[in-house]
């Protein structure tokens, strides 16, 4: 069954923010987002760990945070200063094995197929 549901996605201006949400089913101990347009491969865009560290993609950097709200096992993705190349569709992926396995937030953000779970993907849209 769905395990992961993002919202928040949608059309927003230059220098704008916008908040995506992940409801998830469950406690995982690493979460992150990744982002991926039509042609490219899925990149990552922020991760955090069990261990509550982050992890930022270099081009989001200053203008992402990633957060979660362990009582609602939810996690968020707050943007700021939006700019048109972040156009894309964002994927929430969630994994029950954290820091002890390797699965540090470093280590997620390059490695999308280490998260067994995905959501459906909200878009998001920058003119």
């Amino acid at each position: 069954h769905v395990q992961l549901v993002e919202s928040g996605g949608g059309s927003a201006q230059a220098g704008g923010s916008m908040r995506l949400s992940c409801a998830a089913v469950a406690h995982f101990d690493s979460m992150g987002w990744f982002r991926q347009t039509p042609g490219k491969e899925r990149e990552g865009v922020a991760t955090i760990d069990s261990d509550g560290a982050t992890k930022y993609a270099d081009v989001v950097k200053g203008r992402f945070t990633i957060s979660t709200d362990a009582a609602k096992n939810e996690l968020y993705l707050q943007m700021n200063n939006l700019k048109p190349e972040d156009t894309a569709k964002y994927y929430c992926a969630a994994d029950r094995q954290g820091p002890m396995w390797g699965m540090t937030a470093s280590h997620a953000l390059g490695a999308p197929d280490s998260f067994a779970y995905w959501g459906q993907g909200t878009q998001v849209t920058v003119s």
